[in-house]
């Protein structure tokens, strides 16, 4: 029997937020979360909720996610949404496709509660496809699933199947990284730092980091 191709060495929590807007700073708030646990090689926890902030929802928003006033109004509070959700992501590495977008809004959440947030550190999908997989015609996570080969299970602008379909290019980026590189295992933490490079500079930086892990097994 083959061994398993790779597997993420920590969890990595796949985060993604439905929004009245663009802008906590401008008064927007969340409206639905979803949060999937990766461990190994796939999706072995999720929480997900809508979520009511108690502001109004706008038509334009409900037109893109289906997501009405009436569903919001019977959800949870945000008092008890957000506490949930911070201590599902606990100190795990969190990812978002375009992450400082999820991310400004999870802080800002958090905050109105008086909560700090513990993640371990932050991974941009959308960034890391662009670094391991440079020439794709979009980023977009609809158009960029379609190139890899992953399809919505769900309704695209609703929190759980974006989540799902974010997490599995998460898992492919690790799959290509671990086959293209001989990786039995990829960290967190290299994720994070390929996200800070340049993507003209990923290959030759990805080939020494796997020469030293070689040579550390060897040692």
């Amino acid at each position: 029997m083959q061994p398993l191709m790779y597997h993420f060495e920590r969890p990595i929590v796949m985060l993604d937020f439905e929004t009245t807007g663009l802008s906590p700073a401008m008064g927007d708030r969340i409206t639905e979360v979803a949060a999937l646990r990766i461990e190994g090689g796939q999706v072995t926890e999720r929480y997900v909720s809508l979520v009511n902030c108690g502001v109004r929802i706008p038509a334009f928003i409900t037109g893109l996610t289906g997501i009405t006033q009436e569903m919001v109004d019977t959800a949870p509070p945000a008092s008890r949404v957000v506490p949930e959700l911070l201590d599902f992501i606990g100190g795990d590495t969190l990812s978002a496709h375009n992450a400082s977008f999820d991310e400004k809004f999870l802080l800002a959440e958090a905050e109105r509660l008086q909560r700090s947030c513990g993640h371990a550190g932050l991974v941009c999908s959308l960034k890391l496809s662009r670094r391991v997989f440079p020439g794709m015609a979009s980023y977009k996570l609809g158009q960029l699933s379609r190139q890899l080969g992953i399809a919505f299970r769900g309704s695209a602008h609703r929190a759980e199947a974006d989540a799902e379909v974010a997490a599995d290019v998460l898992i492919h980026i690790g799959r290509h990284i671990a086959s293209s590189y001989g990786l039995e295992a990829v960290a967190p933490e290299l994720l994070v730092s390929l996200n800070r490079l340049a993507a003209a500079k990923v290959p030759g930086w990805l080939d020494k980091y796997a020469a030293d892990r070689r040579a550390l097994r060897a040692a």
